[in-house]
């Protein structure tokens, strides 16, 4: 790795761990809210306040003054006009998933977005739910009238306002996009606290910049979300590879063919052995059963290693909790997860991929980690502000991992920042839910010549550049 850049990403880290203490620092902040009608929902406990001031990355810490636990959303707007008296940045946090600081406000304020999670009305193609909600949620109010998202994350736990600022990726995206191209209206409380519905027709322009935007113009408080008729079971395939090329020809062979309604793959640790390489593909079906021979005709994979599950489309929709649940009971949910997600152009991904992973052992990965890369055709993505390489297909790279080892945390990030770097020079680009510092000109990078746009809706919708400021981003 390029020494300038793994010191750079060091020094950001160290920045970072600086900003706020940890838990067993923290002290305690009195309550400087007076005045507010929605004062009685706003918490300065010192138990409260450190729990906003981490996240599942456990990686940055960062003290809040506040916790607001809104009622509704003119609780937000409130408390929006008030830090902006105060000075104060605000913040939402849904589940707490981020991996790098983002929903977090150093002495200001979190608006905890997890007691605003009714879901509101379901209809024949659409659901109207509150942020705070997580998919799990969403799935179960559903499935009850055998309707679904068209995308779900891998992982229910999520909020909706969550996965909505960042774009929201999951096993059917090479076919509908992400989850924020599934909206249909939001309802947001600007950063200068008004609250405005926005849509392809009303506020256009918020819209815009509110999916895939990083929550840097307003917070999400309700969304209308377009809905499909849900299969009934899920037929999933886990074939496997002895190599690289291998895997990445029947991906694309598969791709083009449109054989799978889910399609994922890995590159997975696989001891002194080095890599599995591991293609993930799902047919969703209510009825006749799919037929194994034609799924699975042409491909090349050691057949002997695939594994065939046959699940209902909730239970398999669910599987995900398994790991979570291993992961808690080996107490490694709760370490550092310095993660780092991107994309890369289709037509590199073969040769650029292969290049990343010789930067790359099992020890970087860990034992329940992996590298996630598998193709999607870029047609299907329309959020403005979700960047996504200049090619027909792009490849997410993601190397997803804990850190059991507390003291390789600094290391693994600025790995993640070299990592970077290199997928950039290979033409790919960052998916922003990465575990480690981006400055302001990065970030005027990243949205490249989405950028000037993006600048002008932060200054009518955010004037005082309140909100959201765990991106370091304005």
């Amino acid at each position: 790795m390029n020494r300038r850049t793994l010191l750079r990403a060091g020094v950001g880290l160290s920045t970072a761990l600086a900003s706020g203490p940890n838990k067993a620092d923290t002290p305690t902040v009195p309550c400087q809210c007076d005045g507010l009608s929605a004062a009685a929902r706003f918490n300065c406990e010192t138990d409260v306040c450190a729990e906003a001031s981490h996240d599942f990355g456990n990686i940055v810490h960062r003290l809040p003054r506040a916790v607001l636990k809104p009622a509704g959303t003119a609780d937000i707007a409130e408390a929006i006009r008030w830090a902006a008296a105060q000075k104060l940045k605000i913040a939402a946090r849904g589940q707490g998933h981020s991996t790098y600081g983002r929903s977090m406000a150093s002495d200001g304020v979190v608006v905890d977005m997890g007691s605003l999670n009714a879901i509101r009305a379901i209809g024949t193609d659409r659901i109207v739910v509150d942020a705070g909600a997580t998919w799990k949620s969403v799935l179960e109010a559903t499935l009850a009238q055998g309707l679904t998202p068209p995308v779900l994350t891998n992982y229910l736990g999520l909020s909706v306002g969550g996965t909505l600022a960042v774009g929201g990726i999951g096993g059917t995206s090479s076919r509908f996009g992400m989850q924020s191209d599934q909206l249909i209206e939001l309802d947001v409380v600007t950063g200068d606290g008004r609250e405005l519905k926005c849509s392809r027709e009303s506020n256009p322009d918020l819209f815009d910049a509110m999916r895939g935007g990083l929550a840097q113009c307003g917070i999400i408080t309700r969304a209308t979300l377009a809905l499909v008729r849900a299969p009934e079971r899920v037929r999933r395939y886990q074939l496997f590879y002895r190599d690289l090329a291998s895997l990445v020809a029947d991906q694309r062979s598969v791709l083009a063919a449109d054989r799978f309604d889910q399609l994922q793959g890995a590159i997975i640790p696989d001891g002194k052995r080095g890599w599995r390489y591991q293609l993930e593909g799902a047919v969703h079906y209510s009825g006749s059963i799919p037929d194994n021979r034609t799924v699975l005709a042409g491909l090349s994979d050691i057949r002997d290693a695939a594994v065939i599950t046959d699940l209902t489309y909730h239970d398999d929709a669910r599987v995900f909790e398994k790991l979570e649940t291993l992961l808690r009971s080996k107490e490694l949910w709760y370490r550092p997860q310095p993660w780092l997600f991107t994309f890369l152009p289709g037509s590199k991904a073969e040769r650029a991929a292969g290049e990343l992973m010789r930067g790359l052992s099992g020890d970087d990965v860990g034992t329940f980690g992996r590298v996630t890369f598998y193709p999607m055709l870029t047609k299907a993505f329309g959020s403005p502000l979700v960047r996504l390489p200049d090619d027909s297909t792009a490849f997410p790279f993601n190397v997803v991992r804990v850190a059991a080892d507390k003291e390789k945390v600094g290391q693994m990030v600025a790995q993640n920042h070299a990592l970077y770097d290199r997928v950039r020079e290979a033409g790919g680009v960052l998916y922003p839910v990465s575990a480690f510092p981006m400055s302001s000109d990065g970030w005027k990078q990243h949205f490249g010549s989405r950028w000037p746009q993006f600048a002008e809706a932060k200054r009518r919708y955010d004037p005082e550049h309140l909100l959201t400021p765990g991106y370091e981003m304005f």
